[in-house]
């Protein structure tokens, strides 16, 4: 995932940008231009993050060698009666 100059820094920071950016345009207080220009980035934001979110998905496959096993249940960790 190539950064640019308008990458965000971070994954947090991309969904910190993207909140503020859809409480920006639910008020209604901005003009079509700039509802326009912050669909689009907001789109660019979105692609950003499922992009970070598959390859840490590819990450923890590898990590797991390809099977991904589930969590103990802590019910189960108890002794037989």
């Amino acid at each position: 995932m190539a950064k640019t100059a308008n990458s965000p820094k971070s994954f947090e920071s991309a969904i910190a940008e993207l909140e503020s950016i859809v409480q920006e345009m639910e008020t209604g207080n901005i003009t079509l231009e700039q509802a326009l220009e912050h669909y689009q980035r907001g789109a660019g934001l979105l692609k950003y993050c499922q992009e970070t979110l598959q390859a840490a998905e590819q990450r923890v496959l590898q990590l797991e060698n390809g099977v991904l096993t589930p969590l103990d249940n802590p019910d189960d960790r108890r002794s037989p009666e």
